[in-house]
C-alpha cells in the first residue's frame, strides 16, 4: 500500500474545501465514517455548515443524497416508507420513503419524537427497513449523517442511549475563525460554491476504498490497548455505564479508516488517542452526581487516556 494519502481521498478533501472554510477536520472524521461503513452525528448550533458538509460529501462522491427534516409531527411512515393499496392492481404496493438513499440527511433529528428517531435503529444497523412485515433491504454504500442542535435548545428530545451507540462517530463543527468566516462571507457573495461541485470518485471507486481500508494492519498491541481503554471505561468511578465491545470494534475500524486516509497501512496508537473522544463520549453514562459536578463524558475519555499505558512511544513528533 502507498505511503502516500490516496489520491482519491485527497480529491474528496479538495473538493470538500471549496465549499467549507477551515474545517478539513471535520471532513475527515465524515470521510473515516464512510470508509468504515458507519454513521455520523454532528452536533452544534445552527448556521454553522452541518448540512452544507453533508451536501457536499455527497456530491463528491456522486451519492444519491436524501434528507429527512425531522419535526415534531414526523412519523416513522415518514421515514421508511408505507404500503398503499391500489384498487387497479389489488394488492398494496410499497411505496419507499427518504431512508431509500446513498446518503441520508437526517437533519435535527433531535426535533422528533423518540418513536421517530427509532424508525433510523433498523437502517443504520442492519440496512434493512421493516414495512408492514416486510424486509427492504437498502443501497450500498448506506450513510447516515444526522445533525442536532444541543439538547438545552427549547423543543428538542434527547436520543435515546440505543440510538447514540448505533453512531460511530460524534463531532462538533465549532465557529470558524475570524479569518475562516470572512472567507464564507467572500463566498457567499458570488454564486453558491456547492451549486458548482462536481463528484470526483463514483460510488464503485468508493466500494473500492473501503475494501482497501479492511486491509490496514492491526497489530495485537494496538488491539489490547483499544481493550484496555474500553475496560477502564467501565470501573471509572465517575461512570455509570461504560463503553461496550460494538465501541471497541468502532474504534478499532475507525483507526484503520484514519490510517488509510493519511497514507498507512497500519495503526498508530497515535491513531487511536485522535479518534477515541469521537468514538467513546457518546457512549459513556455518566453518574448523577457526575453530571451535578459539571463533569462531561470528554473530560472522562481525555482521563481514560491518560491513565491507560501507550503500547508504543512514538520518538518523533
Amino acid at each position: 500500500m502507498s505511503t502516500q494519502i490516496n489520491p482519491a481521498i485527497e480529491r474528496i478533501l479538495e473538493n470538500i474545501d471549496k465549499v467549507m472554510t477551515g474545517k478539513r477536520d471535520v471532513a475527515e472524521l465524515s470521510l473515516v465514517a464512510l470508509l468504515s461503513g458507519g454513521h455520523v452525528l454532528l452536533e452544534d448550533v445552527p448556521g454553522v455548515g452541518k448540512t452544507m458538509m453533508v451536501r457536499a460529501l455527497a456530491k463528491s462522491i456522486s451519492a444519491q443524497l436524501r434528507r429527512i427534516q425531522f419535526t415534531p409531527d414526523l412519523l416513522p411512515s415518514d421515514v421508511t416508507g408505507v404500503s398503499i393499496y391500489n384498487p387497479k392492481e389489488m394488492e398494496f404496493q410499497f411505496r419507499p420513503g427518504p431512508i431509500m438513499g446513498n446518503i441520508i440527511l437526517a437533519d435535527e433529528i433531535n426535533r422528533t419524537s423518540p418513536k421517530t428517531q427509532s424508525a433510523l435503529l433498523e437502517g443504520m444497523e442492519e440496512n434493512s427497513v421493516t414495512v408492514d412485515g416486510v424486509t427492504h433491504r437498502l443501497e450500498k454504500p448506506f450513510f447516515v449523517m444526522a445533525t442536532q442542535n444541543p439538547i438545552e435548545y427549547e423543543g428538542t428530545y434527547p436520543l435515546p442511549e440505543a440510538q447514540l451507540d448505533r453512531f460511530l462517530l460524534k463531532m462538533k463543527m465549532g465557529y470558524p475563525t475570524v479569518n475562516e468566516e470572512i472567507e464564507v462571507l467572500n463566498r457567499a457573495q458570488k454564486v453558491p460554491p456547492i451549486d458548482e461541485l462536481e463528484p470526483v470518485i463514483d460510488l464503485f471507486e468508493l466500494q473500492q476504498l473501503q475494501k482497501e481500508m479492511m486491509e490496514v494492519y492491526v497489530d495485537s498491541s494496538i488491539r489490547r490497548y483499544i481493550v484496555n481503554l474500553t475496560t477502564e471505561t467501565r470501573s471509572h468511578p465517575k461512570v455509570y455505564l461504560g463503553v461496550s465491545p460494538r465501541g471497541s470494534i468502532a474504534l478499532m475500524k475507525t483507526a484503520q479508516a484514519l490510517a488509510f486516509i493519511r497514507g498507512r497501512d497500519y495503526v498508530l496508537p497515535d491513531d487511536i488517542q485522535y479518534l477515541a473522544p469521537f468514538v467513546f463520549s457518546h457512549r459513556i453514562i455518566l453518574k448523577s452526581e457526575s453530571r451535578y459536578e459539571g463533569i462531561s463524558t470528554e473530560d472522562v475519555v481525555n482521563e481514560v487516556l491518560s491513565s491507560v499505558p501507550v503500547p508504543i512511544q512514538r520518538l518523533v513528533k
